[in-house]
């Protein structure tokens, strides 16, 4: 998820630099010499843009001062360059891919490049329809868990790419046996939410459409820090407690996690922030207690068939009831079962999850919307 193109101190040294960055609320986190190359929010990939080929960068988010991999972008219709830089040759746009989470398919859905799709790992969690019937259809293979795919699939299949989707570094390799590179789609690493809609701009050079992906990415952020900037209008900040517990865990949402930044451009006080982790952060419920039994408001996901409500939820743990969220019934849910796109559409879309949060929390800014993913328990 090796290369050499420039001089190895000017590599470092961009490396460094974008390291150095990586946690200032600047304009930009490099300094390409193409504009076009410009990274806003992402930590995860770095672009590169030739006469002849676009160089991206995988950086790696378990040490980013690492890169995972580099793939030179040539086209197909034109030959190759001798001079070339190191890294895995990918022939674009791609015709033929292999997707392991929806998220990539999502992106893959706002690019209309879904035609491309050869088979995908655990369909029964991309609530995309054209997907779902595609794979009803067999035009789409099931190639099994994404933790363990059907290698002798993917061989037979002989796609340009595989969009894996690894939780750990060991998971970037390529798989074994299998000659078609892999790319690790690394975008729910991504700390802000801005950052992981970026990614729909490598998709966009993978598939040649880098002006449409650019396009997409620059309305959503436009749409996202308007509405960011309407929440700087609320007059208080209410408290917000988030998720719940999961066996004797309470699982938190870390202070520079992607959605620790959706509650604060929200116009939210998240009662949690004071870490700098971006991932969850393991709580037991007398520290939630201590610390959120008073908070204004209650946030949590569930996955579902039947909705939830308080009396399911009191016998869920009778100690929930304990919060003033509870009893003031201030509890919020998103059942990720029913509100199925959840998953796809909100890493190209944040700015629909910061609207849902700003009616929540500042109803008199927003009266007419109607939210998309969470309701009121």
């Amino acid at each position: 998820m090796r290369i050499q193109h420039l001089k190895t101190g000017l590599l470092f040294l961009s490396i460094a630099c974008f390291v150095a960055c990586r946690n200032k609320d600047e304009k930009f986190l490099t300094t390409p010499t193409n504009a076009s190359d410009s990274i806003y929010y992402a930590q995860g990939f770095l672009l590169e843009t030739h006469a002849d080929y676009t160089l991206l960068s995988i950086i790696n988010p378990w040490n980013r001062s690492k890169i995972l991999q580099r793939y030179v972008l040539a086209p197909k219709d034109a030959d190759l360059s001798p001079h070339l830089p190191q890294g895995v040759v990918v022939r674009i746009p791609l015709d033929r891919t292999v997707a392991f989470s929806a998220v990539v398919c999502g992106m893959m859905n706002e690019l209309g490049v879904l035609s491309s799709l050869q088979g995908i790992a655990e369909p029964q969690y991309v609530a995309i329809p054209a997907v779902q019937e595609a794979v009803r259809a067999e035009k789409i293979q099931d190639i099994g868990r994404a933790s363990q795919p059907n290698i002798e699939q993917l061989i037979m299949m002989e796609p340009e790419m595989l969009f894996s989707n690894p939780v750990n570094e060991t998971g970037t390799e390529n798989f074994n046996g299998v000659s078609s590179p892999t790319l690790p789609c690394l975008e729910w690493m991504e700390s802000h939410p801005l950052g992981q809609a970026e990614w729909i701009r490598v998709f966009g050079r993978l598939f040649g459409l880098a002006e449409k992906s650019d396009s997409l990415f620059h309305a959503t952020v436009s749409a996202y820090n308007q509405l960011k900037d309407k929440a700087t209008q609320a007059v208080q900040r209410p408290t917000v407690l988030m998720e719940k517990k999961y066996g004797d865990i309470w699982y938190m949402p870390g202070g520079k996690s992607y959605f620790a930044h959706l509650l604060a451009d929200a116009g939210a006080d998240y009662l949690f922030r004071d870490n700098d982790e971006s991932g969850s952060v393991p709580y037991s419920f007398e520290t939630v207690l201590e610390r959120a039994e008073q908070a204004d408001f209650w946030l949590f996901r569930y996955y579902s068939p039947q909705p939830l409500d308080y009396q399911q939820l009191a016998r869920e743990y009778a100690n929930y009831t304990l919060f003033d969220a509870c009893r003031r019934h201030k509890i919020f849910v998103c059942n990720t079962l029913s509100k199925a796109n959840y998953y796809s559409e909100l890493p190209l879309h944040p700015d629909w999850l910061l609207a849902d949060l700003i009616a929540i929390f500042h109803p008199e800014l927003t009266p007419h919307y109607q939210k998309k993913y969470y309701v009121e328990l």
